[in-house]
């Protein structure tokens, strides 16, 4: 079986992702191959020289045209254009891989689940931190029994670049239409799902968005200045439906954080901490346990151990990609399920207006 992709969105995420369809071959090969065939752009340009870089067949400017001639969908494009192509591509019965946040609204990501659930093509959301090795390793513990019931989740997203750079332009990422939210859907969506991935469904939230600088300049237009829709920051205290609680934060105004992606669990029986900076370990304590341990993920029977180097060897970021891909082309060739899928873009779009809705009722708590 070969898949013709098509992918829509060439810059960062566009490298990624097609970084991950070159390495699948050399550590997945039982998977399906794939064909690189069309990239989807706006700007002629750096879209060719894109598809040069990225081993595309073809380009053009026009979704529509992408949709009706491929096998496999990846839509990276802004928030805003996760719906349409999306949901035309189910239609047309061609699997989608859709970044995350899943939309710009509840709306927008309801309409893209419906047409998932009518469509029998593979849906999947772009949370790529579940595909962690020491993610997937808390979440064996967990699902083990080995931390007990679950009490508290702390779950922070912490970067800086807009504290380091305060003059920064307006973007589609600042513009409620286009984005949604600012931090707490672009880096808090993955606390969101990851605190729904490790611990279950959330039942309840009150939270705080706060935007710091009110406009930004408009790169394109001299001397103009347009207003900040969106958060800079948010915090969130939430209640579990296991009776778990928690507290969430994101922030773009950080200065010393780079990608700070940290979650913390306490259970009955023991307790457990990851940080992206540090992707290849996890700290868990348990029951005899006289503070934390340091447990490297670079074993062969770790997660995703026997697929890559020998013990020792540390894998990165980009890896989660390659992970990710492995599990959506399985569910394609075999028909079975991927993880997250629109069901869990859905989720957590919702948790997102939930916290948008309790910061403008004065953080009222909102049920779920």
């Amino acid at each position: 079986m070969t898949l013709r992709v098509g992918m829509l969105g060439y810059t960062f995420m566009g490298t990624a992702h097609s970084n991950a369809l070159d390495r699948l071959p050399m550590f997945f090969p039982e998977l399906p191959e794939t064909e690189r065939y069309v990239l989807v752009g706006r700007r002629e340009e750096p879209l060719a020289e894109a598809a040069d870089r990225f081993d595309f067949e073809t380009t053009t400017t026009d979704w529509e045209d992408a949709v009706d001639d491929v096998d496999v969908f990846c839509n990276l494009g802004p928030n805003y254009m996760h719906v349409e192509p999306s949901i035309a591509a189910l239609e047309n019965g061609v699997h989608v891989l859709s970044e995350k946040p899943l939309a710009a609204s509840v709306e927008g990501a309801e309409r893209m689940a419906e047409a998932a659930r009518q469509s029998d093509a593979v849906a999947a959301t772009g949370f790529n931190y579940r595909f962690v090795p020491a993610i997937q390793y808390a979440k064996d513990l967990i699902d083990a029994g080995e931390l007990g019931d679950i009490r508290h989740f702390t779950g922070r997203y912490m970067q800086g670049h807009l504290a380091r750079n305060p003059d920064a332009g307006w973007s589609w990422r600042v513009s409620k239409e286009k984005a949604g939210a600012g931090a707490l859907g672009d880096i808090g969506s993955h606390t969101i799902d990851l605190a729904r991935f490790l611990v279950g469904d959330f039942e309840r939230v009150s939270g705080n968005c706060r935007t710091f600088v009110e406009e930004r300049p408009v790169p394109w237009k001299d001397d103009e200045m347009r207003e900040i829709e969106v958060d800079d920051a948010y915090s969130a205290q939430v209640d579990f439906e296991n009776g778990a609680m928690g507290v969430l934060e994101a922030t773009r105004a950080a200065f010393g954080e780079r990608n700070n992606n940290y979650v913390e669990i306490h259970g009955t029986k023991g307790s457990l901490k990851f940080e992206l900076e540090r992707l290849n370990e996890i700290k868990v304590s348990l029951e005899d346990d006289r503070g934390y341990r340091r447990v490297l993920m670079n074993e062969h029977d770790d997660p995703y151990g026997d697929r890559w180097w020998p013990p020792g060897h540390n894998i990165g970021w980009e890896h989660t990609f390659v992970h990710e891909y492995a599990s959506f082309l399985s569910a394609i060739e075999e028909g079975g399920e991927h993880r997250p899928d629109f069901e869990d873009g859905l989720a957590v779009q919702r948790v997102i207006d939930a916290i948008q809705r309790s910061d403008e009722d004065d953080g009222r708590r909102i049920e779920l």
